[in-house]
């Protein structure tokens, strides 16, 4: 077995720290637990160190696709200084939402490549980032009459499938999304309290288990 690059015996200390201080700072109800991550050769995310979050504020980290819980974890792997490489092998997770999204994509995936075969028309995927093109790429690894490739640029990237033998086609220019919020609003409308314990630190914000 190759030796991961990244344990929770290598870089749990630094990921605990920096996320009871975020936690604490932010004032949320949370908690976690950093793993040692369990793959196999068939999933699509095979990443070395899981962060799994529960508590009452589980809510706010996975409202709007997610967006607070993608952004801990991005700024979490600036603070490790992690290459762009080796963003996959951390992942942060809450209530299942990557093992759900993984399945959401997956059968988006199926769904796309059976209408480019009904159709002849590429079918081209609202702009995700790389972690969720890259599921929909191995979902689609194994079809031998189409193929799917990367397009456009920053945020606008997004994943086209093509009949096999297609030509690219030009990207077409990248418009934003209109942003909605589906966060639920604060609980009194004031301030968040601050809660959660750690066992081995201060009496706020996150743990590791």
């Amino acid at each position: 077995m190759t030796e991961r690059k990244y344990t929770v015996a290598k870089a749990g200390l630094r990921i605990d720290g920096f996320l009871h201080e975020t936690i604490q700072n932010g004032g949320f109800q949370l908690e976690y637990e950093i793993l040692d991550n369990q793959t196999s050769d068939g999933d699509f995310e095979t990443p070395d160190i899981l962060v799994k979050f529960t508590g009452p504020d589980v809510d706010l980290l996975l409202a709007n696709r997610a967006e607070m819980l993608l952004a801990l974890e991005h700024v979490t792997m600036e603070m490790l200084r992690m290459p762009s490489e080796d963003h996959s092998r951390i992942s942060f997770d809450a209530n299942d939402y990557r093992l759900l999204r993984i399945e959401e994509l997956r059968l988006s995936a199926q769904a796309a490549a059976e209408k480019v075969k009904r159709t002849g028309v590429p079918f081209r995927f609202s702009p995700m980032n790389s972690r969720e093109r890259r599921v929909i790429h191995l979902a689609l690894r194994n079809e031998t009459t189409l193929r799917s490739e990367s397009g456009g640029m920053g945020p606008g990237r997004h994943v086209v499938v093509y009949p096999a033998g297609m030509p690219s086609l030009p990207d077409p220019p990248y418009v934003p999304e209109m942003r909605r919020s589906s966060g639920p609003p604060r609980r009194d409308g004031g301030p968040r309290r601050e809660g959660g314990s750690r066992r081995d630190g201060p009496p706020r914000g996150g743990r590791r288990r």
